[in-house]
């Protein structure tokens, strides 16, 4: 064990710096705007405990009580912190924009004290109202210092945004559902509900079915949570919790616990999953009325596309106004490196990439209450494939359907028509140990390299398009239906452990006419099958991809994959296709 043990401290400062680079925000070099800086601290309290909260205020220079602004709120990823060298320059970039700003390290991070709670609207979403209480003028910060120079709606209601990524994107949802005096939201690279982030389910109907466990991803992120010592020694004795969960609320480090067992008993399992979704958006987006512009990046295994079109859908439905755009990149690649043209956070080139316009926008309209100021239309997606930056983001007033349907052939051919189905049974096993990889999850997060995508002949299947004739724009998340048959599946598919359910993991790659292989985004849908007897369907992670001429178009399901936890045992699988029995593949496809 003392020899693990500072590999655990180098991986946990090396991740603690990469997971706080989502909220960069650097003021361009030409920006004038003065302000000062003022560090506070506030005593919350937030979940049954008295939590100190470490702040700065960031104040434009003729900012007074005669002369009020709004006001920008802005917190840090996991395992950053307000001076971490990114949460800092939101304040400075909005300050030099003439917001007042206040940035702050989240509960459990910097010097912020409280347990790490998952951005729970009870305790993440109260500490920050505390904040919003101060920003309008009814708190005064632990020395005494108030604030009479923020634009107010109405005594005690200050008019203010929120912006920040993952966890910093989170707790802005969670902040409104508790906190109806927020005006804006920007929440970026985020999650809609933990029980699927962490143990995706990616079969419609699936719901009440466990996932299957993302261990490089989560367990990650446990260890710079649980290595809170190693990287900020004399912690505050609020953010200890016991010797058996050090720095988590209890009912996390719980969840981590089981899913690491690779056993889904009923009664644990259902609290476990009942936990993470309390804590999650999907569970109280219904008390979210607060104008919402979602950011997601399309380079994300950790928090896909899908996580923001759940959110934006729930808010859309009930009339919260929101819009969302699918910039490149995300959790798992370009994070330092964003496309030319895209939002690039080291640099906070707002006004001259698409994605900070419009967030410049959204605050124009909402803070600033400029009735002209365009904020863009419903939903807009980048497209890797346009040099030009200017034309690179596409724009639509709605998701793109799924359009067109191709069919699982028994020769492993995807066809266009189900008469050109030819019958045929093919088969795979998985093996004891991973046969496929997709990612290492945390290489485009640290930007370390990352051996190819591959599958191990035997351990998969896949169906394979005839050359495209013309370019195939997919932008959504593509469906499938097949039934997979496997006996010895069936024999354990009323087990009282979910984990005796047959997994597997589809994906679609792109051919090139030379036969190099693509894995889009690295992107896969892990399935716990509900019912192995019936056919079932699986929404696989949205993309936004031009299979070019020439290509093919190639859907696989493989029988394992070395991000995840996989099958328990050797479950042979066989699928059966004939003209009126094969499985089909829909795609969305744009201008279609």
């Amino acid at each position: 064990m003392s020899r693990r043990v500072p590999r655990s401290r180098a991986l946990a400062l090396v991740l603690g710096a990469a997971l706080a680079v989502p909220l960069t925000l650097t003021p361009p070099a030409t920006a004038a705007g003065a302000y000062t800086v003022t560090p506070l601290k506030f005593t919350v309290q937030a979940g049954g405990r008295s939590c100190p909260v470490d702040a700065d205020l960031y104040r434009p220079v003729g900012v007074d009580r005669d002369h009020p602004a709004p006001a920008v709120l802005g917190t840090n990823g996991f395992g950053g912190s307000k001076s971490d060298g990114s949460t800092d320059t939101i304040g400075k970039a909005f300050a030099q924009r003439g917001y007042v700003s206040l940035v702050y390290s989240g509960l459990g991070f910097g010097r912020s004290g409280c347990l790490i709670s998952l951005d729970d609207p009870d305790i993440d979403g109260a500490a920050a109202s505390r904040l919003v209480d101060f920003l309008g003028g009814t708190r005064a910060a632990d020395d005494g210092t108030t604030a009479d120079f923020v634009t107010r709606d109405a005594p005690g209601d200050p008019r203010v945004g929120m912006i920040g990524g993952s966890y910093g994107g989170a707790v802005q949802l969670a902040t409104a559902a508790v906190d109806h005096r927020l005006d804006a939201l920007v929440p970026m690279i985020t999650w809609n509900d933990l029980a699927y982030s962490l143990a995706p389910n990616n079969a419609v109907g699936g719901k009440g079915v466990p996932g299957v466990f993302k261990w490089q991803w989560t367990n990650g992120f446990y260890l710079i949570g649980e290595s809170r010592p190693l990287l900020e020694p004399s912690l505050d004795p609020s953010r200890v919790n016991s010797l058996a969960c050090l720095h988590f609320v209890t009912e996390a480090c719980r969840t981590v616990h089981t899913l690491n067992s690779g056993s889904f008993p009923a009664g644990p399992t259902a609290e476990l999953f009942a936990f993470a979704r309390r804590v999650s958006p999907v569970s109280y987006l219904h008390r979210v009325d607060t104008p919402t512009l979602l950011v997601q990046g399309q380079a994300d295994t950790l928090f896909n596309l899908n996580e923001a079109t759940a959110t934006y859908r729930a808010l859309k439905s009930q009339g919260t106004p929101v819009k969302m755009i699918w910039q490149s990149w995300g959790h798992s690649g370009g994070l330092t490196r964003p496309a030319a043209g895209e939002l690039d956070l080291s640099k906070g080139n707002l006004e001259t990439s698409y994605v900070g316009r419009r967030v410049l926008a959204w605050f124009d309209r909402h803070l600033r209450k400029r009735a002209h100021a365009d904020t863009g239309p419903a939903f807009a997606y980048h497209r890797d494939w346009i040099d030009d930056p200017e034309r690179a983001y596409a724009t639509a007033d709605h998701l793109p359907a799924l359009s067109r349907t191709l069919y699982l052939s028994g020769d492993g051919a995807l066809v266009d028509q189900p008469g050109e189905v030819a019958r045929g049974s093919r088969r795979y096993t998985n093996g004891l140990i991973p046969t496929s990889h997709s990612e290492s999850s945390l290489a485009g997060l640290l930007g370390l390299p990352d051996s190819p995508p591959r599958d191990t002949e035997g351990t998969y299947l896949d169906w394979t398009t005839a050359p495209l004739k013309r370019p195939l724009d997919v932008v959504g998340a593509p469906r499938a239906t097949l039934k997979a048959v496997s006996p010895k599946a069936e024999r354990t598919q009323d087990s009282a452990d979910a984990a005796d359910k047959l997994v597997l993991f589809a994906k679609l790659y792109d051919i090139a006419p030379d036969g190099t292989r693509t894995l889009v985004r690295r992107l896969v849908a892990p399935v716990r099958v509900p019912d192995v007897t019936r056919s079932f369907t699986v929404t696989l992670p949205a993309l936004v991809h031009r299979y070019e001429t020439g290509h093919r178009l190639r859907f696989v399901i493989a029988a394992s994959d070395d991000a995840y936890f996989g099958n328990r045992g050797i479950k042979p699988v066989a699928v059966v296709s004939g003209p009126r029995t094969t499985g089909t593949l829909r795609l969305p496809v744009a201008g279609s």
